[in-house]
């Protein structure tokens, strides 16, 4: 689906808001506790929940009838229709106000932050910016930003300088992107995207040299990290950034190194190179 590209008509969708709600179970942190390499154990009604758990509750949920050939909900409704096939999760900024427990009835409320039409090395790009508050029984849980992009369907990437060194960690975790990992943080978040487990679409479609790893999967191993090098507490703030595609069948590493304020935290490809970079502060 490529069209004209009409910013004024996009930027009508600014100010639009939605709300859902859904329950913490435990069924629900078991699974992620296991698909973020945590024990998993028993998890009972109060204990806390791993902390990017809101990205599991209350999903959108379309018909097959309403999907897009990339597996995405056709354009319209809450998101703007951005006329542009490929749709990825750019980055964004979470503030954590306190965790989610296990019996937590959580309400979302999301609002249509901004509308911004950029040209980078791809070609066009549209970034749209949503801005999200959690709540659950004991009042705000998460604020949140998310930076969604949608860019042009290109053939291949243009050839690029070469990287520089990677960078030295103080911490890592080094871990394997198995498609299974991949298919089970797809379920537990209810995202058809097919360029997380479609091997055909993926490669002969939208021309990846395999199936891509999920960003917000890189940014709650990083929270996950950064919480457990600091006692269990995740920080007050998280920004981070998409730099390049993490792809299937390859190690990759989950990084810290301690600054003066905070954390820098980024996950590498198996050559070290980060594909996502972030800074936290407690």
């Amino acid at each position: 689906m490529t069209g004209k590209l009409d910013i004024d008509h996009l930027r009508q969708w600014i100010g639009r808001s939605t709300e859902a709600s859904d329950i913490v179970t435990a069924q629900l942190v078991k699974g992620l506790r296991a698909t973020l390499f945590q024990e998993v154990g028993e998890p009972k009604t109060g204990d806390a929940a791993p902390f990017t758990v809101h990205w599991c509750l209350a999903q959108p949920v379309f018909p097959m009838s309403m999907l897009g050939p990339d597996g995405h909900p056709t354009r319209g409704g809450f998101l703007p229709p951005v006329p542009l096939p490929r749709r990825m999760w750019a980055g964004g900024e979470i503030q954590f106000l306190q965790p989610l427990q296990v019996g937590d009835e959580s309400t979302r409320t999301s609002r249509i932050a901004d509308v911004q039409v950029k040209t980078g090395s791809t070609g066009t790009l549209c970034f749209v910016s949503v801005e999200h508050s959690i709540s659950c029984p004991r009042g705000t849980a998460i604020r949140e930003r998310q930076d969604i992009v949608y860019r042009e369907m290109t053939s291949s990437a243009p050839a690029g300088k070469t990287p520089p060194p990677p960078p030295t960690a103080q911490h890592r975790e080094i871990h394997v992107s198995d498609p299974v990992l991949l298919f089970r943080y797809s379920a537990l978040t209810f995202n058809g995207h097919r360029i997380h487990y479609d091997r055909d679409y993926v490669t002969k479609v939208e021309g990846y040299p395999g199936l891509i790893f999920h960003g917000p999967l890189q940014a709650a191993l990083i929270i996950e990290m950064a919480a457990k090098l600091r006692g269990g507490k995740a920080p007050k703030k998280f920004s981070y950034r998409g730099v390049q595609p993490l792809f299937e069948g390859t190690e990759f590493s989950v990084n810290a190194t301690e600054t003066a304020d905070g954390m820098e935290l980024w996950t590498a490809n198996a050559e070290g190179q980060p594909t996502m970079k972030g800074t936290a502060v407690w």
